[in-house]
């Protein structure tokens, strides 16, 4: 993967306002699924403008297309980082839901979410009760047909100069990329979080992207 057009393409998006309006789900997924095959923001600008002109919820169907873009973007160039590394090995099924990538032949799906208003305390209290953190992220992220209780690495992005600006990390592609390499190379079994679910035992952890 372009990794510098990538970021490129990502940061057209970061000069536009970002706002969902309303929270993810299947109908709106499925009318703007265009975004898996548009690259280029351009593209996905012409794209929008074709499809949804004469909508009468254009604007709530442009700001998710542009959303589910960023993110989608951002999600497929950080898990090409991921499969890069020397222990890492990618998922023979591009497109399963539950694992990306293994690590040590551990399976992990990834996840790369802004530090959430809702976990109602500071980032220094989350690095230091990483267990509490990741359950909550667990159970109050990633509803409808994302949600699942599989291995999960949370990428967590944090902005301590402007919280409202979190989301703009996920552009920052060679950054992130340095921070990923440095987990994967100390990558250590022994500091998962490991929890019960179902009778089955899960493994999770953070990567902390903070600026």
């Amino acid at each position: 993967m372009n990794y510098l057009l990538l970021e490129e393409e990502l940061k057209k998006r970061t000069e536009l306002n970002y706002f969902w309006g309303r929270k993810q789900d299947d109908e709106f997924d499925k009318q703007t699924n265009f975004i898996y095959k548009t690259e280029s923001f351009d593209a996905l600008l012409k794209e929008l403008e074709s499809t949804f002109k004469d909508h009468p919820k254009y604007n709530d169907l442009k700001d998710y297309a542009l959303n589910r873009w960023f993110n989608y973007w951002s999600a497929k160039g950080i898990e090409s980082i991921f499969c890069e590394h020397e222990n890492v090995k990618p998922h023979a099924d591009s497109f399963n839901k539950f694992t990306d990538f293994y690590i040590e032949n551990i399976p992990f799906d990834h996840k790369t979410t802004v530090f959430p208003k809702g976990f109602n305390k500071s980032v220094p209290y989350a690095i230091l009760h990483k267990k509490e953190l990741i359950e909550w992220l667990y159970e109050n992220q990633s509803q409808q047909q994302r949600k699942h209780h599989k291995n999960r690495l949370f990428i967590v992005l944090a902005n301590y100069q402007n919280e409202n600006e979190h989301w703009k990390l996920k552009a920052e592609i060679h950054w992130l990329n340095e921070l990923i390499s440095a987990y994967l190379l100390n990558f250590d079994l022994t500091k998962l979080h490991c929890f019960s679910f179902e009778n089955k035992t899960i493994k999770a952890d953070v990567i902390w992207a903070i600026q």
